[in-house]
C-alpha cells in the first residue's frame, strides 16, 4: 500500500509547479468555502471586470490610452446601471408586490378549472385524485405565501449589505480594470518561474471564461428584451417582472428555463384561462426558449464553452449544493476550470522528461 502511494507521489507530485498549483487550488477552494459570502462583492467585481475588459481593449485599439479607456467604459457602465435602477427597479418592485398579492387568486383559478374539468370528465378522473390535487394546491399556496412574507421580512436587515455592495463593487471593479497588469505581475511573481502547466490553464480559462461571461450577458439581455416584447404584444400581466425572470434564468442552464416556465404559464392561465390567448402566449414563449437554445446559444458559445450538457447539469447541481447561488452562477466556469486542469495536467512522460 505504501509503495503504491509512494509511486503515485513520485509520478504526479515530483514537479514543483504541480505541488504549488495544488496548494493554490486547495487554498482557493477553502477560502471560497469558508468566506465565500464575505468575498461576494469581490467576486461580482471580478465578473464585471471580465465583462468590461473586452470593451477597454477595443477602445485602446482605436488609439485611446489605457486609463482614459477605463474611465470611459466604467463611467458608461455606471450610467447605464443608474438608468436601469431608476427606471426599471420601481416598475419591477410594484409588479412584484402585485404578483405576490395575486398568487393565492392564481391558485384559486387553477383549482376552479381543475374542478370544472373533473366534473365534465368524471369517467376518467377519480374523485380521490381531484381531492388530493386540490389539497396539494391549497397547501402550496399557503406555503408560498408564508415563504414570501418571511423572505420579505428577512431581507430588511440586508439593506446595509446592499449599500456595501453599491460602494464596494464599483470601486473594486474600477481598480481591477485600471491596474490589471500590475495586479497580474504581482500575483505571478509568487509563482515558480517554470509554470508551463499554469500558463496553459490560465490561457484557456482567460479566453473561455471571458467569452462565457460576455456571452451570458448578451444572452440575458437579448432573451429578456425579446420576451418582454412578446409579452407586451399579448398584453400579459407582469410583463416586465416575468421578462426579467426569464432573462435571469439563462444564468442557470436548463434548470433556470424549466423553473421560470412555471410562473409564466401560471400568470397566462390566470389572465386568459382556457381561451386561445393562453395557448398563443405559451407557444410564443416556448418559441423564444427554442430559439435561445438552438440559435442564440450556439452562436454565442460555439467557441466559448465546450462542455457536454450532462457535465453542465452535474456542475450546476454539485457546485450549487456546495456554494448555493454563487456555486450555480459559477458552475460552468468552475467546470471549465476542471476541464482545463485535466487537459493541462502533465503526463508521467512529461514529468520524467
Amino acid at each position: 500500500m505504501f509503495k503504491i502511494v509512494d509511486t503515485l507521489i513520485k509520478r504526479y507530485f515530483s514537479n514543483e509547479e504541480v505541488v504549488v498549483f495544488l496548494l493554490l487550488l486547495v487554498g482557493l477552494v477553502s477560502v471560497l468555502a469558508f468566506w465565500g459570502g464575505i468575498l461576494a462583492p469581490i467576486l461580482i467585481a471580478i465578473v464585471l471586470a471580465f465583462l468590461l475588459q473586452g470593451l477597454v481593449d477595443r477602445i485602446q485599439l482605436l488609439g485611446l490610452g489605457h486609463v482614459s479607456s477605463v474611465f470611459l467604459v466604467f463611467s458608461t457602465f455606471m450610467m447605464a446601471c443608474g438608468v436601469f435602477v431608476s427606471v426599471m427597479v420601481p416598475i419591477i418592485w410594484r409588479q412584484s408586490v402585485r404578483f405576490v398579492q395575486d398568487v393565492p387568486r392564481m391558485f384559486t383559478v387553477l383549482r376552479d378549472e381543475v374542478l370544472a374539468f373533473a366534473e365534465g370528465h368524471s369517467e376518467i378522473v377519480s374523485q380521490s385524485a381531484i381531492d388530493e390535487l386540490i389539497n396539494s394546491l391549497a397547501n402550496e399556496s399557503t406555503n408560498l405565501g408564508q415563504w414570501l412574507v418571511s423572505f420579505s421580512l428577512s431581507s430588511i436587515p440586508s439593506l446595509f449589505s446592499v449599500v456595501i455592495y453599491v460602494v464596494l463593487v464599483p470601486l473594486v471593479m474600477f481598480f481591477l480594470l485600471k491596474d490589471q497588469e500590475k495586479i497580474s505581475k504581482y500575483l505571478t511573481s509568487w509563482l515558480p518561474k517554470e509554470r508551463k502547466m499554469m500558463r496553459n490553464i490560465a490561457h484557456e480559462m482567460n479566453e473561455q471564461i471571458a467569452n462565457y461571461i460576455r456571452g451570458k450577458f448578451i444572452e440575458m439581455v437579448v432573451v429578456g428584451v425579446v420576451t418582454y416584447v412578446v409579452f407586451l404584444v399579448f398584453g400579459l400581466k407582469y410583463a416586465e417582472l416575468l421578462a426579467l425572470l426569464v432573462g435571469l434564468s439563462v444564468l442557470i442552464p436548463y434548470i433556470g428555463a424549466a423553473a421560470v416556465t412555471i410562473p409564466v404559464v401560471l400568470v397566462a392561465f390566470y389572465q386568459y384561462g382556457t381561451q386561445s390567448e393562453f395557448i398563443y402566449v405559451v407557444v410564443a414563449y416556448l418559441i423564444v426558449q427554442a430559439l435561445d437554445g438552438n440559435v442564440l446559444v450556439p452562436l454565442l458559445f460555439s467557441e466559448a464553452v465546450n462542455l457536454h450538457p450532462l457535465a453542465i447539469i452535474v456542475a450546476v447541481l454539485f457546485f450549487g449544493g456546495i456554494w448555493g447561488f454563487w456555486g450555480v452562477f459559477f458552475a460552468i466556469p468552475l467546470a471549465t476550470l476542471v476541464k482545463a486542469i485535466i487537459n493541462a495536467w502533465p503526463s508521467h512522460e512529461q514529468l520524467v522528461s
